[in-house]
Protein backbone atom coordinates (compact mmCIF):
# COMPACT_ATOMS: atom_id res chain seq x y z
CA UNK A 1 0.00 0.00 0.00
CA UNK A 2 1.21 3.49 -0.89
CA UNK A 3 -0.11 5.73 1.86
CA UNK A 4 -0.22 9.53 1.86
CA UNK A 5 0.09 11.18 5.27
CA UNK A 6 -1.57 14.60 5.48
CA UNK A 7 -1.04 16.30 8.83
CA UNK A 8 -2.39 19.64 10.00
CA UNK A 9 -4.45 21.35 12.65
CA UNK A 10 -7.53 21.34 10.35
CA UNK A 11 -8.99 24.20 12.36
CA UNK A 12 -11.36 24.05 10.49
CA UNK A 13 -10.86 21.58 7.60
CA UNK A 14 -11.79 23.35 4.35
CA UNK A 15 -12.18 22.71 0.63
CA UNK A 16 -8.53 23.60 0.00
CA UNK A 17 -7.42 20.70 2.20
CA UNK A 18 -9.63 18.29 0.27
CA UNK A 19 -8.55 19.55 -3.16
CA UNK A 20 -4.85 19.31 -2.29
CA UNK A 21 -5.25 15.83 -0.80
CA UNK A 22 -7.09 14.57 -3.88
CA UNK A 23 -4.54 16.20 -6.20
CA UNK A 24 -1.73 14.46 -4.31
CA UNK A 25 -3.58 11.14 -4.31
CA UNK A 26 -3.98 11.25 -8.06
CA UNK A 27 -0.55 12.65 -8.88
CA UNK A 28 1.42 10.32 -6.58
CA UNK A 29 -0.77 7.25 -7.19
CA UNK A 30 -1.62 6.88 -3.52
CA UNK A 31 -3.94 4.08 -2.41
CA UNK A 32 -5.17 6.17 0.50
CA UNK A 33 -4.61 9.55 2.13
CA UNK A 34 -4.60 9.57 5.93
CA UNK A 35 -5.69 12.88 7.48
CA UNK A 36 -3.82 13.27 10.77
CA UNK A 37 -5.15 16.14 12.93
CA UNK A 38 -2.35 17.55 15.06
CA UNK A 39 -2.41 17.22 18.81
CA UNK A 40 -0.07 19.93 20.06
CA UNK A 41 2.22 20.96 17.19
CA UNK A 42 5.50 22.37 18.55
CA UNK A 43 5.62 25.19 15.96
CA UNK A 44 2.22 26.60 16.98
CA UNK A 45 1.25 28.27 20.24
CA UNK A 46 -1.64 26.53 21.98
CA UNK A 47 -3.55 29.82 21.90
CA UNK A 48 -3.64 29.76 18.08
CA UNK A 49 -5.58 26.48 18.00
CA UNK A 50 -9.22 27.56 18.14
CA UNK A 51 -11.21 24.30 18.28
CA UNK A 52 -10.57 21.35 20.58
CA UNK A 53 -9.02 18.16 19.24
CA UNK A 54 -12.38 16.37 19.53
CA UNK A 55 -14.13 19.04 17.46
CA UNK A 56 -11.36 19.02 14.84
CA UNK A 57 -11.52 15.22 14.62
CA UNK A 58 -15.29 15.32 14.16
CA UNK A 59 -15.02 17.99 11.44
CA UNK A 60 -12.36 16.03 9.53
CA UNK A 61 -14.53 12.92 9.66
CA UNK A 62 -17.41 14.89 8.15
CA UNK A 63 -15.18 16.53 5.53
CA UNK A 64 -13.73 13.27 4.18
CA UNK A 65 -16.80 11.05 4.54
CA UNK A 66 -17.66 10.96 0.83
CA UNK A 67 -14.18 9.98 -0.44
CA UNK A 68 -13.37 6.28 -0.09
CA UNK A 69 -9.66 7.04 -0.59
CA UNK A 70 -9.54 9.31 2.47
CA UNK A 71 -9.32 8.12 6.08
CA UNK A 72 -8.77 9.66 9.51
CA UNK A 73 -5.99 8.80 11.94
CA UNK A 74 -6.06 9.80 15.62
CA UNK A 75 -2.40 8.83 16.05
CA UNK A 76 -1.32 12.37 16.93
CA UNK A 77 -4.15 13.43 19.24
CA UNK A 78 -4.17 10.16 21.19
CA UNK A 79 -0.58 10.40 22.39
CA UNK A 80 1.20 12.72 24.80
CA UNK A 81 3.24 15.61 23.42
CA UNK A 82 5.40 17.08 22.21
CA UNK A 83 4.00 16.14 18.81
CA UNK A 84 6.79 15.83 16.26
CA UNK A 85 6.11 14.54 12.76
CA UNK A 86 8.88 11.97 12.98
CA UNK A 87 7.29 10.35 16.05
CA UNK A 88 3.87 10.34 14.38
CA UNK A 89 5.31 8.59 11.31
CA UNK A 90 7.07 5.99 13.49
CA UNK A 91 3.75 5.14 15.16
CA UNK A 92 1.98 4.90 11.83
CA UNK A 93 4.65 2.43 10.66
CA UNK A 94 3.62 0.20 13.56
CA UNK A 95 -0.04 0.47 12.50
CA UNK A 96 0.61 -0.10 8.77
CA UNK A 97 3.55 -2.52 8.50
CA UNK A 98 4.81 -2.86 4.97
CA UNK A 99 3.15 0.32 3.68
CA UNK A 100 5.15 2.89 1.74
CA UNK A 101 4.61 6.32 3.28
CA UNK A 102 4.50 9.64 1.43
CA UNK A 103 4.42 12.60 3.82
CA UNK A 104 2.51 15.48 2.19
CA UNK A 105 3.91 18.95 2.83
CA UNK A 106 4.06 22.35 1.18
CA UNK A 107 7.14 23.79 -0.49
CA UNK A 108 7.46 26.21 2.44
CA UNK A 109 7.66 23.29 4.89
CA UNK A 110 10.29 21.61 2.72
CA UNK A 111 12.40 24.75 3.00
CA UNK A 112 12.20 24.54 6.81
CA UNK A 113 12.79 20.78 7.03
CA UNK A 114 16.43 21.03 8.27
CA UNK A 115 15.08 22.78 11.40
CA UNK A 116 12.54 20.01 12.13
CA UNK A 117 13.11 17.38 14.78
CA UNK A 118 15.33 14.54 13.45
CA UNK A 119 14.86 15.20 9.70
CA UNK A 120 17.14 12.35 8.59
CA UNK A 121 15.06 9.88 10.59
CA UNK A 122 11.88 11.34 9.09
CA UNK A 123 13.24 10.77 5.56
CA UNK A 124 14.01 7.16 6.43
CA UNK A 125 10.35 6.70 7.40
CA UNK A 126 8.67 8.45 4.45
CA UNK A 127 9.15 9.96 1.06
CA UNK A 128 8.07 13.61 0.74
CA UNK A 129 5.15 14.58 -1.47
CA UNK A 130 5.79 18.30 -1.89
CA UNK A 131 3.03 20.62 -3.09
CA UNK A 132 4.44 22.98 -5.70
CA UNK A 133 2.21 26.07 -5.87
CA UNK A 134 1.86 28.51 -8.79
CA UNK A 135 3.89 31.67 -8.14
CA UNK A 136 5.81 30.10 -5.24
CA UNK A 137 9.49 29.47 -5.91
CA UNK A 138 10.50 25.97 -4.76
CA UNK A 139 13.49 25.75 -2.43
CA UNK A 140 16.95 24.84 -3.70
CA UNK A 141 17.23 21.08 -3.20
CA UNK A 142 21.02 21.13 -3.52
CA UNK A 143 21.23 23.60 -0.64
CA UNK A 144 18.84 21.53 1.48
CA UNK A 145 20.85 18.41 0.63
CA UNK A 146 23.88 19.91 2.35
CA UNK A 147 21.94 20.10 5.61
CA UNK A 148 20.01 16.84 5.20
CA UNK A 149 21.95 14.38 2.99
CA UNK A 150 19.73 12.17 0.86
CA UNK A 151 16.79 14.58 0.91
CA UNK A 152 16.63 15.26 -2.84
CA UNK A 153 16.15 11.59 -3.70
CA UNK A 154 13.17 11.37 -1.32
CA UNK A 155 11.19 14.28 -2.86
CA UNK A 156 8.25 13.77 -5.22
CA UNK A 157 6.73 16.97 -6.60
CA UNK A 158 3.00 17.61 -6.92
CA UNK A 159 1.79 20.42 -9.15
CA UNK A 160 -1.00 21.68 -6.93
CA UNK A 161 -3.59 24.33 -7.82
CA UNK A 162 -3.31 27.71 -6.14
CA UNK A 163 -6.12 27.74 -3.58
CA UNK A 164 -6.14 30.86 -1.46
CA UNK A 165 -8.19 29.53 1.45
CA UNK A 166 -6.73 29.70 4.96
CA UNK A 167 -8.31 28.27 8.10
CA UNK A 168 -7.42 31.36 10.15
CA UNK A 169 -9.25 33.58 7.64
CA UNK A 170 -12.30 31.30 7.70
CA UNK A 171 -12.32 31.42 11.52
CA UNK A 172 -12.16 35.23 11.38
CA UNK A 173 -15.00 35.42 8.84
CA UNK A 174 -17.13 33.07 10.95
CA UNK A 175 -16.47 35.17 14.07
CA UNK A 176 -17.57 38.28 12.16
CA UNK A 177 -20.71 36.61 10.86
CA UNK A 178 -19.64 36.57 7.20
CA UNK A 179 -20.43 33.80 4.72
CA UNK A 180 -17.91 31.00 4.16
CA UNK A 181 -20.19 28.99 1.92
CA UNK A 182 -18.35 27.00 -0.79
CA UNK A 183 -15.11 27.30 1.19
CA UNK A 184 -16.11 24.69 3.79
CA UNK A 185 -17.85 21.37 3.16
CA UNK A 186 -21.57 21.78 3.95
CA UNK A 187 -21.42 19.14 6.70
CA UNK A 188 -18.50 20.93 8.39
CA UNK A 189 -20.29 24.28 8.25
CA UNK A 190 -23.41 22.71 9.76
CA UNK A 191 -21.30 21.19 12.57
CA UNK A 192 -19.66 24.55 13.28
CA UNK A 193 -23.06 26.23 13.57
CA UNK A 194 -24.49 23.42 15.68
CA UNK A 195 -21.64 23.64 18.22
CA UNK A 196 -21.15 27.41 18.14
CA UNK A 197 -17.50 27.21 17.06
CA UNK A 198 -15.41 30.19 15.90
CA UNK A 199 -17.86 32.72 17.31
CA UNK A 200 -15.22 35.22 18.43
Amino acid sequence: MRLGIYGGTFDPPHMGHLILAETARDSLQLDRVLFVPAGNPPHKAASTIRASANHRIAMVELAIAKNDHFALSRVDVDRPGPHYSVDMLARLHDEYPGAEFVFLIGADSLRDLPQWSRPAELLALARLGVMRRPGVEPPDLAELERDVPGLAARVEWVDAPLIDIAARDLARRLAQGHSVRYQLPDAVLAYIKQHGLYTG
